[in-house]
């Protein structure tokens, strides 16, 4: 399913909502059901705090390559002897390292009840209700859990 908007863009690369001015700026459109998260956005059930949360946990989530892979990995195989050896593992980068600790500090803070709604709306893509047959709970509480463990989250991350 599309649902497109149209959000302008800042000479930082930042979207925003398209503002009523004389001049416009550049403008992309954005599909808004892209993602769980952006749909309960844009229905107006979570806010700007909640949903601002939840996109920097995924963002710590896919920078630290925590999802599964679904392609072949380019590293290289196993170490052998001689001089045609493969060279040594690739580490992870520092970045990825400091995605990991944020995303693994920012779950611990929604608690041991709130994360897995949370893990699986935001970083794994379900639809909330998928999530609440999942977890074996009543139909429309998903809502509420994660409504706030993205404020848990949100606290964490100090927005505003």
């Amino acid at each position: 399913m599309r649902e497109l908007v149209e959000c302008e863009i800042d000479a930082a690369g930042i979207m925003s909502a398209p503002a009523a001015t004389a001049r416009r700026r550049r403008s992309v459109a954005v599909n808004v059901a892209e993602s769980p998260l952006s749909w309960l956005r844009s229905r107006g059930l979570v806010d700007s705090r909640q949903f601002e949360a939840g996109e920097r946990l995924r963002a710590d989530y896919e920078t630290a390559s925590l999802g599964p892979s679904v392609t072949m990995r380019w590293e290289s195989g196993p170490v052998s002897r001689g001089r045609r050896a493969a060279g040594a593992a690739i580490d992870p980068t520092l970045a990825q390292l400091m995605a990991k600790r944020r995303f693994d500090a920012a779950i611990a803070a929604a608690g041991p009840g709130l994360a897995d709604v949370a893990w699986r709306v935001i970083c794994a893509g379900e639809a909330l209700p998928m999530a609440e047959k999942a977890l074996g709970w009543p139909v429309r509480a998903g809502k509420l859990v994660l409504c706030l463990a993205l404020d848990r989250i949100a606290s964490h991350y100090q927005l505003p």
